[in-house]
């Protein structure tokens, strides 16, 4: 079982930057692909990118791709999400999540894959 716990969300106008962070304080992220999601209100969760274990390869969704870059520090058991340039389409709540994979598999973006989630850090994009 791997607890899971983020940081870094807040309130920034279009065009700003924030960056997540997503630490495991029970467990280890070693071997698990991790991933992060996210939901707005009234809409389903929506995966926006995920990271292997094992290579380190990425996947984005089309929305963020060139905007969003995720990372993971395995030495330090934690991963992050670097947003740039947010739009106000990225106001949701985010969540990170790990699988029972090592890599991400091609249906990443399907949350009902991942097994263990953070409480969520909300996003607010708007000015």
């Amino acid at each position: 079982q791997v607890r899971l716990v983020e940081s870094g969300g807040g309130s920034v106008q279009p065009g700003g930057s924030l960056r997540l962070s997503c630490a495991a304080s029970v467990g280890h992220l070693d071997y698990h692909a991790a991933g992060w999601f996210r939901q707005a209100p009234g809409k389903e969760r929506e995966g926006v990118s995920c990271i292997s274990s094992f290579d380190g390869s990425t996947h984005y969704v089309d929305s963020v791709k060139g905007r969003f870059t995720i990372s993971r520090d395995n030495a330090k058991n934690t991963m992050s999400l670097q947003m740039n340039n947010l739009k106000p389409e990225d106001t949701a709540v985010y969540y990170c999540a790990t699988g029972p994979f090592g890599r991400c598999p091609s249906d990443y973006n399907n949350y009902l894959r991942f097994r263990n989630w953070g409480q969520g850090t909300q996003v607010t994009v708007s000015g």
